[in-house]
């Protein structure tokens, strides 16, 4: 199947798609838990109701990350699994399906030793669909946006409860596809997720932004991915996917047999959060 699908088109038809409900959007990192499972657990996710895939791109820096996503990159890192094995997965899921959009989740440093414009053209030719680099602030970043728009490329951003109106009017003006909202309350999950308080926060933020709004980070359960999609566009969900993962694999033990039953535990609790949300 061809991957040229304008992204901007796959991502505004996977939120037309999802009627009233929020979207779900499920991050995991790329070789873990192994490069084999990577593209198979993509399709698995697909299956088991994710409307988007965001795909953390394994960098051995990843400060914005928690102790969970470290460790499924380092996992990633130390199978070798590098940018250009990422654009080749993608580029593999897009061989039969060329419908969900893929988002490539990660950090400057390899898109700079890639460089931004071999990414740019290589990303849009595996059938790339957002980019969200965590540590490339909006006035850093309006070239590069650019780069990523005129490819058909999304550049998504975060925005936290500590972002300045400024850094909102910011985003607004280059972002494309949807921002992601990282809501820092309720890293415990559902007890301490403050839903009035976000949902605040998402009117203040939609003020300026057309885009859908996803929101993440400590959403550990199918209740609380409920109770936020009820004030958002999106659920982006990670950390408790890969720390369902790990759990499978333990138990079942690296190789053929711990991959699959990742994938089967991955997809299946997945499964229970399409079902909250819908």
């Amino acid at each position: 199947m061809s991957s040229t699908v304008n992204s901007s088109t796959r991502l505004s038809a996977a939120f037309a798609a999802r009627g009233e409900r929020a979207a779900l959007i499920p991050y995991v990192t790329a070789g873990d838990p192994s490069p084999a499972a990577t593209v198979p657990l993509m399709h698995g996710l697909v299956q088991a109701g994710a409307d988007i895939i965001e795909l953390g791109v394994p960098f051995s820096d990843p400060m914005a990350d928690g102790p969970v996503v470290q460790r499924a990159t380092q996992r990633a890192i130390d199978k070798g699994v590098g940018l250009e094995h990422v654009l080749a997965m993608v580029n593999d899921f897009r061989q039969t399906n060329s419908t969900t959009p893929v988002v490539l989740m990660g950090y400057a440093n390899p898109i700079e030793r890639f460089g931004q414009q071999q990414f740019v053209k290589a990303a849009a030719q595996a059938g790339v669909d957002g980019v969200l680099i965590v540590d490339y602030p909006p006035e850093e970043m309006v070239e590069f946006a650019q780069l990523l728009d005129q490819a058909g490329l999304a550049p998504i951003f975060l925005l936290a409860p500590t972002s300045t109106e400024s850094r909102i009017q910011k985003v607004a003006q280059i972002a494309r596809g949807y921002v992601y909202y990282v809501s820092l309350k309720g890293v415990t999950g559902a007890a301490n997720i403050d839903v009035a308080d976000v949902e605040a926060r998402i009117r203040d933020i939609r003020r300026h932004v057309s885009l859908p709004i996803g929101v993440g980070f400590g959403i550990s359960s199918a209740e609380s991915a409920r109770r936020l999609g009820q004030v958002s566009d999106a659920v982006i969900i990670g950390s408790k996917l890969i720390q369902t993962m790990e759990e499978a694999v333990a138990q079942a033990g690296e190789g053929p047999q711990g991959d699959k039953a990742a994938i089967q535990a991955a997809c299946n609790w997945l499964a229970e959060v399409r079902q909250a949300l819908n």
